[in-house]
């Protein structure tokens, strides 16, 4: 079954004022819907055209050379802004509980000390690309992807994701990166994280 856009699970404008509305219009309508479409036509005629996107990017190596490439970046954008979009909600912010907060503060020292490495992480990411937290099989990590490349493809688990990429952002902080990984953080869904982590740990 060919690939489609998931609707978002609250309205453009629901996360206000810290992702604008006609932002999250463009992003999702536009650049998510230009990812599936280039996607399901990569894919067109192979035997991975009905596969899930989870299968498709574990199995990059499996696929015909000259699909590998357009597969990565648009089937892994897809995946990426899927994940990207369940992890933000207008009743999001503050920090984890439970299992997932206490697996953060053991890995990174604190809460605190885990947003510092993650906005680096965002912030150092030269051109386009994510920041992540990952559990890699053995535990959580940071890492840094470039375009659309996905953390499964590196069989780690992505928990969440923020996307770096310009058009993510430029309507409202134009080049002020950093600004908009700060207010990012006031929309994370952190329920949804720990249902994630939940799952792996």
């Amino acid at each position: 079954m060919a690939f489609e856009v998931p609707a978002l699970p609250y309205p453009y404008e629901a996360l206000e004022p810290h992702i604008d509305a006609e932002t999250m219009r463009i992003h999702h309508d536009r650049h998510h819907q230009a990812y599936v479409d280039r996607a399901n036509s990569a894919l067109e005629g192979t035997e991975w055209a009905d596969a899930s996107v989870e299968d498709v990017l574990k199995s990059l190596d499996s696929l015909p050379a000259d699909k590998k490439g357009p597969v990565r970046n648009n089937a892994g954008g897809h995946y990426n802004h899927t994940l990207f979009w369940e992890s933000l909600s207008p009743n999001g912010g503050g920090a984890p509980s439970g299992p997932l907060g206490d697996a953060i503060a053991s890995t990174f020292g604190s809460f605190e000390e885990f947003q510092g490495k993650l906005r680096a992480a965002g912030v150092g990411q030269f051109g386009s690309g994510w920041a992540w937290l990952v559990h890699d099989g053995s535990g959580l990590a940071i890492v840094g992807t470039p375009n659309q490349d996905a953390p499964i493809s590196a069989g780690q688990t992505p928990l969440l994701g923020v996307d770096v990429w310009e058009h993510a952002y430029y309507l409202k902080y134009q080049n002020r990166r950093p600004d908009y990984i700060d207010a990012w953080w006031n929309v994370v869904d952190w329920d949804k994280v720990a249902e994630r982590y939940g799952a792996v740990a």
